[in-house]
């Protein structure tokens, strides 16, 4: 009979070197500190979780650069990546958030992260919190379905580089950039209303007819109905509503 050789298991790596000192500083990590004695939190940002803020540019109508080198800090974007990793670096324990606001074309988040305590706080622990929203005005795209998402990612950004003063804005706190009318009409709407226009088929009347129908069903019903002579004429606010109830009916 053949015995086989079991390979040893050793997980006492990790644990060994994901361990921190008596100031709260990992000791796996060489940190880089300022000249008060402070940590230099945007010097422990990499640089592959920077990258240029095109629309720093294009509102100077300068050509925006591929590489982050060299740029200030208000000419940088930083990914979620990169708050993710600083806040590991930091150390915390515990995120909650609460929301503040919740429509269909606006939420706002507060974000409360609890900060372990380090020799920069005298070894308390800190409980810091910030507040972010996402509106139709302020995501595009397919981001404009998933607000609740968008404003706890930028609430948690917010939280981290606010609490570290990393003055750079985050990739997620950016809202689209203005577009000028020659490119916005190039390309399809993704407004509400343009969806709904765009499900059937523009064809207003057809649209009618099945408000009339949610009317007397009690399944929706608008003071302002009768107002509407357009698609482009429905709040943004119920559109969104309508697109629900008609995928749902």
């Amino acid at each position: 009979m053949t015995s086989k050789t079991k390979s040893k298991i050793d997980n006492s790596v990790g644990p060994a070197s994901f361990k921190r000192d008596e100031h709260g500083l990992l000791k796996n990590t060489q940190y880089v500190f300022k000249d008060d004695g402070s940590v230099d939190w945007r010097s422990m940002v990499k640089p592959e979780h920077l990258f240029p803020n095109k629309g720093w540019f294009q509102q100077r109508k300068q050509e925006a650069p591929t590489s982050s080198e060299g740029l200030r800090d208000d000419q940088l974007l930083i990914k979620l990546s990169g708050i993710k990793e600083l806040a590991k670096l930091r150390g915390f324990d515990s995120v909650s958030y609460f929301t503040e606001k919740c429509e269909l074309d606006h939420v706002a988040v507060n974000c409360t992260i609890g900060f372990i305590g380090n020799y920069e706080t005298a070894g308390a622990s800190i409980h810091y919190q910030d507040i972010a929203n996402a509106t139709l005005d302020n995501t595009y795209d397919f981001g404009q379905n998933f607000l609740e998402t968008i404003a706890c990612n930028r609430s948690f950004v917010r939280c981290v580089r606010n609490f570290l003063n990393i003055h750079i804005v985050g990739s997620d706190e950016i809202g689209p950039a203005p577009k000028s009318k020659a490119t916005s009409s190039s390309k399809p709407s993704t407004s509400p209303q343009a969806m709904l226009s765009s499900h059937f088929d523009s064809d207003f009347q057809e649209f009618k007819a099945l408000l009339r129908e949610f009317w007397q069903k009690n399944i929706y019903q608008h003071d302002k109905i009768k107002d509407w002579e357009s698609f482009s004429d429905i709040p943004i606010k119920e559109a969104r509503v309508l697109l629900k109830l008609v995928k749902e009916n």
